[in-house]
């Protein structure tokens, strides 16, 4: 009894090798050893691969920072760069935003990279027509009030970038501002680590396309405030952005 689970341990484990390193050959980077959280090594950064069957999570972030720092200046699979690139299929609810803060601390520069679904497909394979991009990346200029003058916070999008391997090519091609990627956003200006309260929105319509890129508000109590920034693409997936503000 004890030889056959032993027997499906190793087989389990085989197949996650070889389905680690299946995704790192189309990533374009080679297999290191030695490690439990770095699996690759591509362009001197450090490569992780995210399991098939669970979205990357913070926890795992904080792994892959801690085995990074053990990693620096350990031989010929250490990274020559302070970055990552976490490969996943899927990603927890403002991973993007809150593990960059925590690997920014670390001095340790993140990329979140959806696998595609392609590397399923064996012709796109064969073909090398397998791409990967980054998560979607949203921009928020953020203006503070002075001292005793108001406590009005301004908030203007500046920037808003979508991975396109899921866009049609005629909605890519008929996108000419990256505002039209954006269907609506909401902020919650008081977000408090519960569930996102939409108090204020803008979105387009047929009648006016243009979408609205600048809200102000004006807080009632001086303090710390943290506000999330909640946009909805075209393809209706959803990217955020935590914001820390203090009002005098």
């Amino acid at each position: 009894m004890l030889s056959e689970a032993k027997h499906l341990e190793a087989k389990h484990l085989a197949a996650q090798r070889a389905y680690t390193e299946f995704i790192l050959k189309l990533y374009g980077a080679r297999t290191v050893g030695g490690y439990t959280w770095l699996h690759g090594l591509k362009g001197g950064r450090m490569v992780h691969v995210g399991a098939v069957d669970a979205p990357v999570a913070l926890g795992d972030i904080t792994q892959i920072v801690a085995e990074f720092k053990k990693a620096v200046g350990t031989g010929v699979d250490a990274p020559s760069r302070n970055g990552v690139d976490v490969l996943g299929w899927d990603f927890a609810f403002e991973l993007n935003e809150v593990a960059k803060q925590q690997a920014a601390q670390a001095n340790l520069n993140l990329k979140f990279i959806r696998i595609p679904t392609d590397v399923m497909d064996k012709r796109a394979v064969e073909q090398g027509d397998i791409r990967f991009f980054e998560l979607a990346a949203l921009a928020v200029d953020v203006k503070t009030p002075r001292r005793g003058v108001s406590r009005d916070v301004a908030l203007t999008l500046t920037d808003f970038v979508i991975p396109p391997d899921d866009v049609p090519e005629d909605v890519q091609r008929a996108v000419k501002h990256w505002s039209q990627w954006i269907d609506y956003w909401a902020v919650d200006w008081d977000y408090r680590d519960d569930t996102f309260h939409n108090q204020w929105q803008a979105y387009r319509t047929r009648q006016d396309k243009e979408l609205q890129k600048t809200v102000t508000h004006a807080y009632d109590e001086p303090g710390d405030y943290t506000i999330v920034v909640k946009v909805i693409d075209i393809l209706g997936n959803d990217t955020t952005k935590t914001i820390t503000v203090k009002v005098k």
